[in-house]
């Protein structure tokens, strides 16, 4: 009921953000045109968010001929879950990481990189699988689907309104104080979302893919190497797509904990393992 309410808060938030910058820039009319655009964005949020976020990462279906090593993984896990099987991606691109989307179990994905299939070996991947079959499992993959959708929805709006223009020097005025302000609070925005829906949940899905294996050490060695071969080969992802890999994102900058989108690493595998994570930065 949890997630079920902060979806809800979620659309309901960004069908007011946009009535608000309809109105502020077009009045009664703006208004309306707001409330078509949120209703339209709700709706593709809720129906498509899981295809947007693989489209994103140009991730590709694979049948288990394909890749029969997550394939069957997968399938024992979904087994002993009692979880329909989900459809399995792989991201083009060498940096190692996962994350599973879609609005509930029955139309779910998982999509891992081909880094990730290349650095851990057979444990380690069952441990990263787990995990994202907890995020299935603990009925999280629709929100935090529907975040990355909202998130991005605002920095682009934040983006359009940068170029929007008024007529007379007092409207162009106003214009660029309302964009000054857009493009200043909608990455905010868009970070508060992430941090509303991301820490708990990878404990959470931690803990639910250990019990589902019944092996938290090697879910654990692979945080450890994620951790160190993501800074090595940091991916290409959005900000507002962050919060859904298993592993958070570098982007080429690291903010620290406070901005981050995720626990960090060393408490993660503590957590798992019940003591200090003296060797998450191996290699």
């Amino acid at each position: 009921m949890g997630n079920t309410f902060k979806t809800a808060f979620l659309l309901t938030s960004l069908a007011l953000l946009l009535m608000f910058i309809g109105g502020y820039f077009g009045g009664e009319r703006g208004l309306l045109i707001g409330l078509i655009f949120a209703g339209v964005m709700n709706v593709g949020s809720y129906f498509f968010s899981d295809k947007i976020a693989l489209a994103t990462y140009r991730a590709q279906p694979v049948t288990r001929e394909q890749l029969p090593r997550a394939h069957q993984v997968v399938e024992r896990l979904t087994q002993k879950a009692g979880l329909p099987m989900p459809k399995i991606y792989v991201i083009p691109t060498d940096s190692p990481n996962a994350f599973a989307t879609g609005r509930n179990p029955q139309h779910s994905s998982v999509a891992v990189t081909e880094g990730i299939l290349n650095l851990l070996n057979d444990e380690e991947l069952e441990g990263v699988l787990a995990h994202e079959l907890g995020h299935v499992n603990n009925r999280d993959i629709l929100i935090s689907s529907v975040a990355a959708t909202l998130a991005g929805a605002i920095t682009y709006l934040a983006r359009f309104a940068m170029f929007f223009g008024g007529g007379s020097r007092d409207e162009r005025r106003g214009s660029g104080l309302g964009a000054l302000v857009m493009i200043i609070l909608a990455p905010i925005a868009a970070m508060l979302i992430q941090l509303a829906v991301s820490r708990s949940r990878e404990y959470q899905a931690d803990q639910t893919g250990a019990d589902l294996t019944g092996n938290p050490y090697a879910l654990a060695s692979a945080l450890a190497k994620l951790d160190a071969y993501s800074k090595r080969i940091p991916m290409a992802a959005t900000p507002s797509t962050a919060h859904l890999f298993i592993i958070q994102p570098l982007l080429g900058v690291n903010v620290g904990n406070l901005f981050s989108t995720h626990p960090p690493i060393a408490k993660r595998i503590e957590r798992l393992t019940g003591r200090p994570a003296e060797f998450q930065r191996a290699g």
